[in-house]
Formats: structure tokens, C-alpha cells, sequence
């Protein structure tokens, strides 16, 4: 893998363990019921975040070289705008045998790749993205769907079973189990739908594991990849807006129209940074308005007060 593959590529091998705590605890932000109270708030916060972005450059993968022999394999090779082959064959959680392209057609598609009898990073990037998508507005099975995919071909519809059971009640949320979807598969797909995407990964025979990334991919709803996000700890903001630009605009409200015109993905770094420019060209714009309607105000509360001989003969009386 070449120095361009991202940031945030953890392993099962050395400093894997490491991995954040799972996030699944957190609540459900509080949703205002005015767009209008909406886009203030954002305005107001936007550029301490542009600021504050700034600050916090993402932390690059090492080079090929610098990488010891087990993980000289692993990693995510960015494959943008990339179609995903939708007639792959898997057997999903119920034992049906299933096409990828089954899932597609209307809403975009989380898909990440896992092992279900992982110890560690995959039970963290799936804690942590049921996690994430607890914190946004948006439901699993009707504005978006998931897929879960196995990449070792030896596990079993069971299994994937018992995981979907798992994560789908950590979510917590009606309707959740017909829209995400643990699938399991022959070698073939799962090689193909691996290269497809860029997930590298390597079989250590000795440890009965495989070393991988940790990632998810945000696709469109025609099987094209729109972005990816990585680690265990997906940031609620940016899955949201991954989402409402995959949909191309048909899920969302007009703040998340606002917050993409503020913000643009940042492929090096799997996250979305704020565009200043864009930032201070709005904030103008707002301020444009807030005067121009101070002023249409003040010019018609001036027309309706009495002419000033009127008040002379008021103060006569």
C-alpha cells in the first residue's frame, strides 16, 4: 500500500490494541423544531469550527516500508466514485442466498466489512458505528440501509445471526433489523468486493487471525462509493452529511444543505473540513439580510408614526 492510503488504519498486531471504547451509550441529540433556530445555531458555531479545525491534521499511514511483515497488506486504498459489482452472491442472516444489489436501488448504503469472530476491532467499529447512527435523526431502514459483510468465508449465517441480534438491539430502534443486513459469503464475492472497495487485509495463519483496517464506506444508491470514514469512532456530523450527499440531496433538511456548503469532505483525512471562504461568504450574506430587514423595519415603523405637525397639536392640547 502506498503512502496515500489513510489515516487511522489499526490492526490486530502491536498498537491495536489501543482502539477507542465503545460509544454506543450516547444519547440522541435534541432536535430543534424550528429551521430557522436550526441555522442560526450553526451559524453561530461555524467558524469556531472552521478555526478549530485547522488545528488537528489527520495522522497519516506509514509508508510500505516502515511496516512490519504482517501488515504490509493491510490497509484502504481510496477508491472514489467507484461502482461496487451489485451481482455478487452472499447468504445473508436468515440463510437466503442474496445479491449485493438486492440492497440498492433507493437509499444510500453504510457497508463495512468485518469478521464476526474478530476479538477485538471489528466488535469496536460495530459498537462504535451503531453508536454513531444513534446520535443522528436518521433510521436505519428508511432513510439508509447498512451492510455487513464477512470477510472470512468460513463463517456462517448463524453467526452473522447472532451479530445482527447483538447490534441491531444496541441500536434500539423500531424497524432496525429489515434494514441492516450481515451477510456471509464464498471466497469469490468476498475477493471481489474487497478489491472493489480498496479493503486490504492479510491472513495470519499462526494467530488464526486476520489483520485489517477499520472503516466504513458510505455508498450511493446505485452502488457507487461516495466516502469513506475510519477507525472504530465514526463523528455523528460527518456520517450525517456522508449520507445526505450520497442520497444527492433527497434526504436531509435545509441545514444539512448549509453545513455542505460550509463544509467539504477531505479524502486525506476520511472527514469533513470546514470551508472558511464558503464560511465568511455566508456569514456576509446572513448579515446582508439581518441589516436589510432592520432597516425595511425601522423605514416602515417610520411611515406609520404620525407626522410631526400632528404631535405639535397633541402637545398644544
Amino acid at each position: 500500500m502506498s503512502s496515500k492510503n489513510r489515516n487511522s488504519i489499526m490492526t490486530h498486531v502491536g498498537t491495536a490494541a489501543q482502539a477507542g471504547p465503545e460509544r454506543s451509550r450516547r444519547s440522541r441529540p435534541v432536535e430543534r423544531s424550528s429551521t430557522a433556530t436550526r441555522l442560526l445555531a450553526t451559524l453561530a458555531l461555524l467558524a469556531a469550527t472552521a478555526w478549530g479545525q485547522g488545528m488537528s491534521p489527520g495522522i497519516m499511514s506509514p509508508p510500505a516500508a516502515a511496516r512490519p511483515p504482517r501488515l504490509q497488506n493491510v490497509g484502504i486504498e481510496q477508491r472514489l466514485d467507484a461502482q461496487v459489482p451489485l451481482d455478487l452472491t452472499f447468504v445473508d442472516d436468515a440463510g437466503r442466498t442474496v445479491k449485493l444489489g438486492d440492497y440498492f436501488g433507493k437509499k444510500p448504503i453504510i457497508l463495512n466489512l468485518v469478521y464476526y469472530n474478530c476479538t477485538m476491532l471489528c466488535g469496536e467499529a460495530l459498537a462504535g458505528l451503531a453508536g454513531s447512527m444513534k446520535m443522528i435523526k436518521f433510521d436505519v431502514g428508511k432513510e439508509f440501509e447498512v451492510v455487513t459483510v464477512s470477510f472470512n468465508p468460513e463463517e456462517t449465517p448463524e453467526i452473522a445471526a447472532a451479530k445482527k441480534k447483538d447490534y441491531v438491539e444496541r441500536y434500539g430502534r423500531p424497524g432496525a433489523a429489515s434494514g441492516w443486513h450481515f451477510l456471509t459469503g464464498p471466497p469469490e464475492s468476498i475477493n471481489a468486493l474487497t478489491k472493489a472497495v480498496g479493503f486490504q487485509y492479510q491472513y495470519d495463519p499462526k494467530l488464526n487471525q486476520y489483520a485489517h483496517a477499520t472503516a466504513i464506506m458510505v455508498l450511493t444508491p446505485e452502488g457507487r462509493i461516495s466516502r469513506y470514514f475510519y477507525g472504530v469512532d465514526f463523528p455523528p456530523k460527518d456520517l450525517r452529511m456522508g449520507l445526505v450527499e450520497a442520497s444527492q440531496g433527497k434526504i436531509g433538511n435545509l441545514t444539512d444543505q448549509v453545513l455542505l456548503y460550509c463544509f467539504h469532505y477531505d479524502p486525506t483525512a476520511g472527514k469533513y473540513g470546514a470551508v472558511i471562504n464558503n464560511i465568511l461568504k455566508l456569514g456576509a450574506g446572513v448579515t446582508i439580510v439581518l441589516v436589510g430587514g432592520l432597516l425595511l423595519v425601522l423605514f416602515r415603523l417610520e411611515r406609520m408614526a404620525p407626522p410631526r405637525r400632528d404631535w405639535d397639536q397633541v402637545k398644544a392640547k
